[in-house]
């Protein structure tokens, strides 16, 4: 198991292996609300102005794309059909959150000139990992063919958040994506399985194996990895670890710590048309060219 050594260690991240830690140490290597000291206040300000921003962008919004309650879009169209596309998937280690609670994340990039759509999905354990993973491809293709109907006709970057960031990553390779944003991800299932999270998801062998970035072949399109400098170092480990075998592939996408940023802190990049998430996406879309 993975020691999730950092080049700078701190003295949270005192080099412990992973198999030196109990339960509940292992649990706290992913436990991105407790090592954040002001996550509640800030998950509450995006929150409210994810509401203010879906108050008034409201006309594509619970869109379904499936039959099941969480099965549905909120689409925030550029004036432009053909302007490029952000899809950006939600986290919340697969079983929280909502669609809802992100959509001022849609700010940056409309105001760039860039559609989004925000789709949600089932959370465990009222689904499993596999079939979460399903619902996000499904998505896509019905984005694929029914977005134009919505004015929503561009290249498509998925990008994807915490948990959000390995669906992101699990989809590279789908026919309508062109290139991807995967940002404070894990990418390797198999240290989740032996903490709390594992309660509620119930991972299978079969999962690790072919639902983990890390232990698949890689696809040959653009993805930059994003994380903040701030990051558990956990997911910091699995960020550099998923961009070296990138490399090591030959496969384009850069590797981006953002200064100063948390695991929460980083979206506020997706909030002004010139913020560092919202350029990351301009860039891939420019050397998928």
């Amino acid at each position: 198991m993975p020691a999730f050594v950092i080049d700078d260690p701190t003295p949270a991240d005192p080099r412990r292996a992973w198999d030196r830690l109990d339960h509940a140490a292992r649990g706290a290597c992913f436990d991105n609300n407790a090592s954040v000291a002001d996550s509640a206040a800030q998950i509450a300000a995006r929150n409210a102005a994810s509401a203010d921003y879906r108050a008034t962008h409201a006309g594509s919004l619970d869109i379904r794309y499936g039959q099941g309650a969480r099965q549905a879009f909120d689409l925030y169209p550029a004036a432009d059909p053909a302007a490029p596309c952000l899809v950006f998937v939600h986290g919340g280690y697969w079983q929280r959150n909502a669609r809802a609670d992100f959509a001022c994340f849609a700010e940056g990039p409309n105001a760039a000139g860039w559609s989004v759509a925000m789709p949600g999905y089932t959370l465990a354990p009222d689904a499993s990992l596999g079939a979460i993973v399903g619902e996000i491809g499904t998505a896509l293709d019905w984005l694929a063919e029914h977005g134009a109907k919505h004015r929503i006709g561009g290249s498509i970057v998925l990008a994807g958040w915490s948990a959000g960031a390995q669906l992101a990553a699990l989809h590279l390779g789908h026919r309508a994506v062109t290139a991807a944003l995967a940002i404070s991800g894990v990418y390797d299932l198999a240290p989740i399985r032996e903490t709390y999270l594992n309660e509620k998801l119930k991972l299978t062998d079969a999962e690790i194996e072919t639902l983990s970035p890390l232990r698949l072949p890689v696809v040959q399109k653009p993805m930059t990895i994003a994380y903040g400098s701030r990051e558990l170092p956990a997911l910091v480990h699995d960020g550099r670890n998923l961009h070296a075998s990138r490399s090591a592939a030959h496969a384009s996408g850069a590797l981006l710590p953002v200064p100063g940023a948390d695991h929460f802190s980083i979206l506020d990049e997706f909030r002004r048309h010139d913020g560092l998430l919202v350029r990351a996406a301009q860039d891939l879309l420019g050397g998928a060219r």
